[in-house]
């Protein structure tokens, strides 16, 4: 049970905002410049599965599986790129700002949790208008252990000095969600882009299309009313 209600943890990439199609868009130009696959372009099906939601060490491993270096300079390449797209092109995810009136409403604790660059983050949060919301900012790659490991979960309450009980957390990848279940806190999967029932692989609370879906209304309408958890509300 979470009442009450004392925190609420965010992912940011496909999360706070759209910006799945932008590192899509900044990966398969860049991979289609260096011959990657013969020089046909990556699908989003390679992307999801190779790249969303994952850390840059582990992009990297994947896409350049004999030169890890190499693929990390490519990483920081594409970021560099991804930065440039977002200051033209960035839009939050439906209703987030309704969801942020609920949380400054009741008082609620909050810190951005990411696998994204600081950088990235710090300017996407930026753009959102939201960088006086975030009491923290915790990054998977300043962890010892990125998502989908539980630590930058873990290291959000102890931040904020708040309890995994009395805490839940908004993500939209596979490997987020996967994370914030490790850290036994309830997870409200956000289906951005990636499909609902993938994401429910990974056992969220709940899955919404996003921050106006009545579904999730619903749920934080019964954490108000009844003090229970996203699960069962």
């Amino acid at each position: 049970m979470l009442a009450p209600v004392e925190a609420v943890l965010f992912d940011v990439d496909g999360t706070l905002c759209d910006s799945d199609p932008l590192h899509y868009y900044a990966f398969r130009e860049m991979l289609q410049e260096i011959g990657f696959n013969g020089g046909v372009p990556i699908d989003e099906e390679f992307f999801i599965k190779n790249v969303a939601g994952k850390h840059n060490d582990d992009v990297a491993r994947a896409i350049f599986p004999d030169d890890f270096e190499r693929g990390l300079k490519f990483c920081d390449e594409k970021e560099a790129m991804f930065r440039r797209l977002v200051t033209e092109q960035l839009k939050p995810v439906n209703g987030l700002y309704k969801v942020k009136k609920w949380i400054e409403d009741r008082g609620l604790k909050r810190a951005a949790v990411t696998n994204a660059p600081r950088p990235n983050a710090e300017l996407m949060i930026s753009m959102l208008g939201l960088t006086d919301f975030f009491e923290a900012v915790i990054i998977g790659g300043e962890c010892e252990h990125a998502k989908p490991h539980p630590e930058p979960y873990l290291k959000a309450l102890e931040v904020l000095e708040v309890s995994k009980d009395h805490t839940f957390i908004f993500e939209d990848s596979v490997s987020g969600i996967k994370a914030g279940v490790a850290a036994e806190m309830p997870v409200v999967g956000i289906a951005t882009r990636n499909p609902e029932h993938l994401l429910m692989q990974a056992k969220p609370a709940l899955v919404v299309k996003d921050y106006d879906d009545p579904r999730l209304w619903a749920a934080l309408d019964g954490l108000d009313k009844r003090g229970g958890s996203v699960k069962n509300a």
